[in-house]
């Protein structure tokens, strides 16, 4: 035991495998244990496939595959057949999933019409009236995404255009209005003029239908001897023309001429900074025209415009630029780049943009975050390209920051739609998770890894919020965001067939093991030798290491048969580690949790609170109670934040809905279900948002599958749902 032990400290302090007692883990196909459940993502309902919708508003344009089966059963699955049809609904969902995990795209109609000819429904009358009536109630069609590569780039182009057709829409509504006005002014003065007194203008204003009725030349003569002379002055009627020409020949928004050819609009979305940088510096002369015409024929359409004054702040205008409110008429740009082609060139554009307040909307898509240092030392440094990037961005207070990794798109739609409607720049910085170094592990998995592992944390700056940090940033999207390491139950069958669990902390080391390139840095141990010193990553990570370790950090992982190996991992891996969650830390500061102002505030307030009491005591001559000695806190337990002493809560009815909050996991579990009944609070854990919002059977299934059985049923609130007897036999359990 001794010998296996001194080679099981030597692996951990040099990274160097003996030729015997520990095994490479390179070919072994390993995974960490807690992905053994969603090996198969295509049997799992979660929020990919994506479906882009058309012509919808901009919150509602991006709508996972599962949401709107959701809805669409909700709307049919009332009567006694609900069941067989909710059945066949998701085995049809089920079949899609497939298909588009294999790689099929296409819109949902005809992703639909795929998986039906996959399911021969022709063989089958019930399933056939199933789907049949599922998609008469769909009304809903867009092309189906994916969590790959391609999709950060093709979701926030689709959420762009959303945000970008209704403000366009404005400024062409706006354009066409004043062009048509300042024709009808046109039309007017010359309907007063001689000209258009004359016997031909009458005579084609009339008609040739009633040609005959009139003598034009006698009523031209009348017409012209009793108009007053009052033409327009040709100054004013060189400017009018002089707008109508500019709006008429603006390429900013599609508009129909009023008069002549339409020229073609600019293309707004780009897949350079230099060529977005450049293309608005070439069109920004035609920007500043048309803002001057629109404010100028404003005036004009009032009868306010004045030709000294006027024409003296006009002659300057926009010298020094547009301000925000005159640059928020126009689109803004949308450019998507990929972070390993940024060259020097790039950056700085990108740079420019960013610090310059240009209307630009950047997403910078970067597929791999575990990059050695370029110093060819190897020492390890993940992510700090993309970490600076973000960094950087803030630190300018003036632009929309989101990061996020590709998994968590769709729960930040909300704070995407705000950074797209941003008046300034905004940077995307998204973790697509297509490293292509992670075996058969889907990219959805990888990069949900590496925001639960703090390798990529998800967090949001909007500078339009408010004037302070807490308004400004937001960290809420992170599971478990007061803990350094999301803890999951992990329950697995011992080598005696037992059933056995215990509480397992996601770490930085167990993204790095997803990685084939550091599997150097891991040895796995025969299950021979498994013994006492070896402990969980997690629970190492908190000990501090003086001398040679007493433990050595151990990760539970899986191989192909889902069967459990433990593997020791090197020191580089785990300084890493504490080096990652000491950003995490800096992170959470700035989220204001376990904030070490308000923490140090806090005790200060404490601290005089208790010497006003002990003053007021010895006044009063009373002895001060003898003080208890503080409870140790578990080695491996995260600091709690300070709260405020509250009465207790009443204790729940049973007869209502309702989940022991405090214990969520945060497994998203019953969110899958339906999450519209199923909600998050700040803190990322489960409450019942509406118990309306679903079915008595929704309420039964998530509490069967919830993790740690939490969530109560209560009584059923519609008497005539289907199979209630056998609903509330087996939510009997759960009271």
């Amino acid at each position: 035991m001794e010998a296996e032990l001194q080679t099981h400290v030597a692996f951990h302090l040099t990274g160097r495998r003996p030729a015997t007692g520990l095994d490479a883990v390179d070919a072994l196909q390993l995974t960490p244990a807690l992905f053994a459940r969603y090996r198969d993502l295509s049997r799992i309902r979660y929020d990919f496939p994506l479906v882009l919708v058309r012509s919808a508003a901009p919150g509602a344009c991006l709508q996972p595959l599962s949401g709107l089966l959701d809805r669409v059963l909700q709307d049919i699955g009332t009567g006694d057949d609900s069941e067989r049809v909710s059945r066949h609904v998701l085995r049809l969902e089920r079949q899609i999933r497939a298909l588009v995990a294999g790689g099929a795209r296409g819109s949902l109609a005809s992703l639909w019409d795929a998986a039906v000819a996959k399911l021969a429904v022709q063989n089958d009358a019930q399933l056939q009236d199933s789907l049949k009536r599922a998609r008469a109630a769909l009304k809903t069609d867009g092309d189906v995404v994916d969590c790959d590569a391609a999709m950060p780039a093709t979701l926030l182009t689709h959420a762009w255009r959303a945000v970008q057709e209704r403000k366009a829409g404005k400024l062409a509504g706006n354009v066409a209005r004043l062009a048509v006005k300042l024709a009808e002014i046109l039309r007017a003065d010359f309907a007063r003029s001689d000209a258009g007194r004359s016997a031909n203008n009458l005579r084609a204003a009339i008609g040739d239908a009633h040609g005959g009725i009139f003598d034009f030349d006698a009523m031209s003569r009348l017409l012209t001897g009793a108009a007053a002379k009052a033409a327009m002055p040709p100054q004013r009627r060189a400017r009018i023309e002089w707008l109508l020409s500019v709006l008429e020949a603006q390429a900013f928004v599609p508009v129909a001429a009023v008069a002549g050819k339409r020229p073609p609009t600019y293309a707004f979305a780009f897949d350079s900074c230099t060529a977005a940088v450049a293309a608005y510096r070439e069109r920004y002369p035609g920007a500043t025209e048309l803002a001057k015409a629109i404010a100028v024929a404003e005036l004009e359409i009032k009868g306010e415009y004045r030709d000294g004054p006027h024409d003296d702040y006009f002659a300057s205008y926009g010298a020094d630029g547009l301000d925000p409110e005159e640059l928020a008429l126009f689109p803004d740009y949308l450019v998507c780049v990929d972070a390993a082609a940024q060259d020097a060139v790039e950056s700085a554009a990108l740079l420019e943009l960013l610090s310059s307040g240009l209307p630009m909307k950047v997403l910078v898509r970067t597929d791999d975050i575990l990059e050695e240092s370029q110093q060819g030392d190897g020492h390890l440094s993940f992510g700090t390209r993309s970490r600076q990037l973000a960094n950087m961005a803030i630190g300018l207070h003036e632009v929309f920051v989101l990061q996020s990794t590709s998994s968590n798109l769709v729960q930040m739609k909300d704070r995407i739609e705000r950074g797209l409607a941003y008046t300034g720049p905004a940077l995307f910085s998204v973790f697509s998770g297509a490293t292509g170094n992670a075996g058969d592990l889907p990219p959805y998995l990888v990069a949900a890894a590496a925001m639960e592992s703090r390798a990529f944390p998800a967090f949001s700056f909007d500078p339009s919020a408010g004037t302070d940090w807490a308004s400004r940033f937001d960290l809420g999207s992170n599971p478990q965001i007061e803990r350094d390491w999301p803890l999951h139950d992990f329950t697995y069958e011992t080598a005696e067939h037992q059933r056995a669990g215990e509480e397992v902390a996601f770490t930085l080391v167990h993204f790095v093991a997803c990685d084939r390139r550091y599997a150097r840095h891991f040895a796995r141990v025969p299950r021979s030798d498994w013994n006492a010193k070896m402990v969980p990553v997690g629970e190492s990570l908190v000990r501090e290491q003086k001398g040679l370790p007493e433990t050595i950090p151990t990760l539970l992982m899986v191989d192909a048969a889902n069967a459990l190996q433990k593997v020791l991992v090197d020191d580089k891996v785990m300084r890493e580690a504490r080096r990652c969650r000491d950003m995490w830390h800096s992170l959470q500061e700035l989220g204001g949790v376990h904030n070490s102002h308000a923490e140090r505030l806090l005790a200060r307030e404490r601290r005089a609170q208790d010497e006003r009491e002990k003053a007021i005591n010895e006044m009063r001559g009373i002895e001060p109670a003898p003080q208890a000695a503080p409870a140790a806190k578990p080695a491996a337990a995260a600091a709690a934040p300070a709260a405020a002493a509250v009465e207790a809560a009443p204790e729940p009815s049973p007869d209502v809905a309702y989940i022991e909050t405090a214990r969520c996991t945060t497994c998203n579990e019953c969110t899958k279900i339906n999450d519209k009944m199923f909600m998050y609070n700040e803190n990322k854990q489960a409450y019942v948002a509406n118990p309306d919002a679903g079915t008595f059977a929704q309420l039964v299934e998530a509490a069967e599958s919830c993790q740690v059985s939490i969530i109560h049923p209560g009584k059923p609130r519609n008497a005539n749902e289907p199979g209630l007897a056998e609903l509330v036999a087996r939510a009997e359990v759960f009271k």
